[in-house]
């Protein structure tokens, strides 16, 4: 293992780990504001748009991102619409995770009894003001395991970036391995920098989850 090499990297490593952080994190809040909206829409049964909703959810749940960042990136050009890879990042990644976030959420919303929306209009809220006051707190709270799972998913699925030339963790490992033929350095610290970004993630998610369900059903 040659370390004097590793140090010489690092640098390129951490500047590809901001890359990868930002472009990870911007397309989850895109995903987590998409897939809120689809499943309101689902759950609201909606016409029209519920099956505009649900079409979009099947389509981005049953094709790989890889897929979707080549249509994204290769095949919209052919038709005049150009985009920059860090906005084609975000973009694919949220639409991916948007579809499944919806149903995350929607599953959350669907587990609320309709009594409680009953009772909260029964005491004078409209039935948007119960569903935003009463439902809406509850079905998130119940989602959290599920959208931590779906956020850790996308940033690892950040690893797919590097194919529409986006300077990326892996980007940076390849072109190290390319250039200089050490892979095993490089790999180790592709590894450890993706434990950088993957794992505070993971301990707060696991945290917060205690605490809502603490919160939920007492000691």
């Amino acid at each position: 293992m040659d370390f004097e090499a590793m140090r010489e990297y690092l640098p390129l490593f951490w500047d590809a780990l901001g890359l990868t952080v930002r472009i990870g994190w911007q397309g989850v809040l895109f995903a987590f504001l998409l897939g809120a909206l689809g499943a309101v829409i689902l759950h609201l049964r909606l016409p029209v748009l519920r099956q505009i909703t649900a079409a979009y959810i099947e389509l981005f749940r049953n094709t790989p991102l890889l897929v979707q960042l080549f249509f994204l990136y290769f095949a919209l050009p052919k038709i005049g619409i150009r985009m920059r890879p860090a906005v084609c990042g975000v973009l694919g990644l949220g639409l991916l995770g948007g579809a499944y976030m919806a149903e995350t959420i929607r599953s959350g919303l669907e587990s609320i009894a309709p009594i409680q929306s009953e009772s909260a209009e029964s005491l004078g809220m409209t039935r948007l003001q119960a569903f935003r006051y009463v439902i809406l707190p509850q079905a998130v709270s119940r989602s959290v395991p599920g959208l931590i799972a779906n956020v850790i998913f996308l940033l690892k699925e950040t690893s797919v970036f590097s194919t529409i030339s986006l300077m990326d963790l892996m980007f940076t490992a390849k072109d190290l391995i390319g250039m200089y033929a050490k892979t095993m350095e490089c790999l180790t610290m592709l590894v450890v920098f993706y434990l950088i970004m993957l794992l505070p993630v993971s301990v707060l998610g696991s945290f917060v989850e205690r605490r809502l369900r603490h919160a939920e059903f007492g000691p």
